[in-house]
């Protein structure tokens, strides 16, 4: 059974998302170590949401409902947050739902500016951080490379495509109405990661000019080299010259004392967890835009995404939950095949055939299992597996059981 629970900018605070960015992650490891049903977790963090995805074993005694408190009270204490707290934060979403939801978060269908082009790249980043900690499941990596699938369909075939959206360049525009001249401004981007990268091209693209970065862990001179801009060792001195300054780095806190009362500087965090102290904010002549404030300020209506892209991601959880309950027809069908002619393979070169036949007598079997295997698919999609299993029964003598479970029908199959 597959799992989702999510906190993100329309259920949850940005403190519990912040905390949860923090600490959240690490019990991912323990939860697939010490719980016996979960058989894999990918967990995604992003300065908006937080997702765990959970591949559940099956039978478990309590069902849904034990898993879910289970991780819930798992997550609450590497996080520091209540547990109550969190249990009222989160969504969930089991089976084909979790399905669509990763799909849609993986388009940008669920993000603060809808559209926005950088989720997909953290989710595929979210997918190799669990291969690298061990954690994933085959029902996990079938699922997100799907996500993956669908997020191309969507930007290829509507109206998202080539848009790009994104967090920064929308905090850009709300920025607009209190710089007057990108060109004149003198910018300072503090962080030098990937994220930091998108800020520098989105603030260019803006006209800005004079770009300085800040580098808590020293690494401002590489940066700042690869990028064209000009590196800073002393944040106080450079903010004090500053009229923007733009935060996006996993490794610092800007305080109140790195600002000069009186002089006007609007400050961006794009941080999570924040790069800023609010308390920068009540320092006279300093704006403070951060991601509490954009959110609240996005134009869902103006970026709303076509109804198409809905229905994209819609047909794909089905396919998906159609693929889970075809495999083992398939699978039963293919080793049928399969068993015969590996038979044949033996009576041909028992005569002396080579391995040019045995290849021959392979690529035949597999191009006359590709169209049905199709069409088990597409009739998995319909709701007509039964039809397959008594087209297998009558005509290959193959018995294919279905278990009830609680996400849709998982299949076993026999000789």
């Amino acid at each position: 059974m597959l799992l989702c629970l999510t906190a993100n900018h329309r259920n949850a605070s940005l403190d519990i998302l912040e905390r949860l960015s923090i600490g959240a992650p690490s019990a991912t490891r323990a939860l697939v170590d010490d719980e016996l049903f979960v058989a894999g977790a990918v967990v995604l963090a992003t300065c908006n949401r937080f997702e765990a995805y959970l591949d559940i074993d099956e039978p478990l005694t309590g069902g849904e409902a034990v898993a879910v408190e289970s991780v819930v009270e798992a997550m609450a204490a590497a996080s520091d947050v209540p547990v109550e707290h969190l249990r009222a934060s989160v969504t969930v979403h089991s089976g084909e739902d979790a399905a669509a939801h990763l799909f849609a978060v993986t388009s940008g269908l669920e993000s603060v500016v809808v559209g926005e082009d950088e989720i997909s790249g953290q989710v595929r980043r979210a997918l190799d951080a669990a291969r690298a900690e061990g954690t994933t499941s085959g029902e996990l990596e079938r699922l997100f490379q799907k996500a993956t699938h669908t997020s191309r369909g969507i930007r290829n075939r509507t109206g998202l495509r080539g848009t790009h959206r994104s967090l920064v360049r929308f905090a850009l525009e709300l920025a607009s109405s209190r710089v007057a001249d990108w060109s004149a401004a003198r910018v300072l981007v503090v962080g030098t990661g990937r994220y930091a990268s998108r800020t520098v091209e989105a603030v260019r693209a803006r006209g800005a000019l004079g770009i300085e970065v800040f580098s808590p862990s020293g690494r401002a001179g590489a940066f700042a080299v690869k990028h064209g801009l000009l590196p800073v060792s002393d944040f106080a001195e450079a903010a004090s010259r500053a009229d923007v300054v733009i935060t996006c780095t996993a490794d610092a806190v800007v305080h109140a004392d790195a600002f000069t009362a009186g002089r006007r500087v609007l400050v961006i965090d794009l941080g999570l967890p924040r790069n800023v102290d609010p308390a920068v904010g009540l320092v006279e002549g300093v704006e403070l835009l951060d991601l509490e404030t954009i959110r609240l300020h996005a134009p869902l209506e103006q970026f709303s995404a076509h109804s198409d892209a809905r229905a994209i991601v819609g047909d794909a959880a089905s396919e998906f939950t159609a693929d889970r309950t075809a495999g083992p027809a398939i699978t039963a069908l293919r080793r049928d095949v399969l068993q015969i002619v590996d038979e044949e393979i033996a009576r041909a070169r028992a005569r002396g055939a080579g391995d040019e036949t045995e290849a021959a007598l392979r690529h035949l079997a597999g191009v006359l299992l590709h169209r049905p295997s199709v069409r088990i698919r597409e009739l998995a999609v319909e709701g007509r597996i039964d039809e397959v299993t008594a087209a297998l029964e009558m005509l290959h003598g193959l018995s294919v059981d279905v278990e009830p479970i609680a996400d849709g029908d998982i299949w076993t199959a026999s000789a």
